[in-house]
């Protein structure tokens, strides 16, 4: 059966069955826009499966913080179990590729010792619209708009570590399990959302993906 897609409501694709993988700093010029260095490793950070929300969704802010910003970045779901996964195999465990938003508190991320808190609060990983499977992901365009107004316009171009290298390192730390999602960082262009603002993530080739924020 068929259905229009104004007359459904579209959930998350995907609830990972164990985890959310962030990749942070990927991206040189939006490293460079918060203080930090490039790190000399693909820099791994975890995101419980409770994080995830779909298409328009809200994002709930956590009471603990004062300071969310979004980032637009494209999502990686793992298709099979695996462990170890060679550069050249990397295309034979991936399922497809979804929009996400990795919302993070940037005052905790500051004053904690590591991002638990700041990256995985309930309702921070919004994803969607749906799952795309084939994509060259090589060059696609990332953008994201705060209210309409374009606020992130890179490419995967820029990404320091591509998706397969990512894949790859990756599974040298953790077993990859089906519904897994691997988050591979975000253009510069990065700001703050408040209560009542709605942010939008596009990537070529996949659509969009569109939540409001509540407090």
């Amino acid at each position: 059966m068929r259905h229009k897609l104004e007359d459904v409501r579209l959930l998350a694709p995907v609830i990972p069955r164990s985890k959310v993988i962030g990749i942070g700093r990927n991206y040189a010029d939006h490293a460079a826009e918060l203080g930090n260095e490039v790190p000399p490793a693909p820099l791994m950070f975890l995101k419980p499966n409770t994080s995830v929300v779909g298409p328009g969704d809200p994002v709930v802010l956590p009471s603990f913080s004062d300071e969310i910003s979004y980032e637009s970045e494209l999502a990686v779901i793992i298709g099979r179990i695996c462990k170890d996964v060679p550069i050249e195999r990397v295309d034979d465990v991936v399922f497809g590729y979804t929009c996400a938003n990795d919302l993070t508190a940037r005052d905790i991320q500051k004053t904690d010792n590591q991002w638990a808190r700041a990256k995985g609060f309930d309702t921070s990983c919004p994803i969607g619209p749906w799952i795309e499977t084939e994509l060259d992901t090589e060059n696609l365009a990332v953008r994201g708009w705060l209210d309409g107004e374009l606020m992130q316009d890179g490419t995967t171009s820029q990404m320091i570590w591509g998706v397969k290298e990512l894949v790859s390192y990756v599974s040298q730390a953790f077993t990859l399990l089906p519904g897994d999602i691997i988050l591979t960082g975000t253009p510069a262009g990065v700001g703050l959302i408040n209560e009542g603002q709605r942010y939008d993530v596009e990537i070529e080739g996949i659509g969009r993906l569109s939540n409001p924020v509540r407090r």
